[in-house]
This record gives structure tokens, C-alpha cells and sequence, in this order.
């Protein structure tokens, strides 16, 4: 049930938006609709949140498994729709998606569940990712997680609802 209905399209703060948008038209979208309630705060997350998903510089795939698994643990429908369609725009197939949710043994799987557990990484996680990240993609991949987790609780919270013609692909 949503707690607070979205913002109507047509009374968006496009200014808010601009960090996302660039100044150019987005469709409508439940999440923005939630965030334009606050533009202020809109304005400022979108710019963060803008940072992790399109100048990140973790490897497409694994920003998207990252996500994935944050929405999965956090049993965040909108999230994880939104995330399976960018993902398969990354590259990931349905074995990807069942090993995220399945929480299979993999490197990403292990260091987002360390991080949502413990807030924290193990000495040998931290290792292993060290292996194949540089110092950047680390911050970024931390943040990653660590941001989606927080995007999850938000739209959770507010129950924001499937955009219109999202599949939520085996969200179950």
C-alpha cells in the first residue's frame, strides 16, 4: 500500500530533477514522484545517486549484481525490477539473476551480504576485491551497496508501487 502517493506528473519541479534529467523530459516514474515531495532533497540524492549509476566505475555487471543483491536481501520489489532491466541492459542473463537470489557463492554475493551484516567487510573479501578493484571502484562499490540499501528502506517504507508495464522478473 502506498504510504505517499507520488508527486503528479504534471506538478514535477523539473529543476529537482535537472541532475538526472539534464534538463531534458523523463517519464513519469513512482520513485521521482516519492522524491519530488522533498525537491530539495530530490535534487541532492538524484546527483549522488546519479554518480553511482552513471559515472561509476565499478564494471557495469557487477554494479547490477551489486544492486540485485541489496534489493533481494531487502525484499525491495520496485528496486529490484527497476535493477533487472538495467542489469540485462549490462549484460546479465537468468543465471546471473537465480544466483543473486539464491545468494550463490560468488565474490559480489559474499561482499554485499558482509556489508548489509555487519556494515563492514571481512580481511579476506576486502582482499579478493581488492584483486579486481581499484582504490575508486572500491569506494564505489561500498557506496553502491550502501545507497541502494538506503533506496530500498526509502521505497519500502512508502510502498511506492511498479512503475506501469514493469515485470518484477521473479521477484517471487
Amino acid at each position: 500500500m502506498t504510504r505517499l502517493p507520488p508527486v503528479p506528473y504534471e506538478d514535477w519541479d523539473s529543476e529537482a530533477l535537472r541532475p538526472l534529467t539534464g534538463g531534458r523530459t523523463v517519464p513519469p516514474s513512482n520513485v521521482l514522484g516519492l522524491l519530488l515531495h522533498h525537491p530539495a532533497l530530490a535534487k541532492s540524492f538524484l546527483t549522488f545517486s546519479t554518480h553511482l549509476l552513471a559515472r561509476n566505475s565499478v564494471p557495469p555487471k557487477m554494479r547490477e549484481l551489486a544492486v540485485l543483491r541489496v534489493a533481494w536481501r531487502r525484499r525491495c520489489r520496485y528496486e529490484w525490477a527497476q535493477h533487472v532491466l538495467i542489469g540485462r541492459q549490462a549484460g546479465l542473463e537468468d543465471a546471473d539473476l537465480e544466483g543473486v537470489r539464491t545468494g550463490a557463492g560468488t565474490l559480489v554475493n559474499r561482499a554485499v551480504d558482509e556489508l548489509e551484516t555487519t556494515s563492514t567487510l571481512s580481511d579476506t573479501t576486502y582482499a579478493e576485491l581488492a584483486k579486481e578493484l581499484d582504490e575508486r571502484q572500491l569506494l564505489d562499490f561500498v557506496f553502491t551497496v550502501g545507497a541502494y540499501g538506503m533506496l530500498a528502506a526509502v521505497l519500502n517504507t512508502f510502498g511506492v508501487e511498479q512503475d506501469p508495464g514493469l515485470d518484477d522478473d521473479g521477484f517471487g
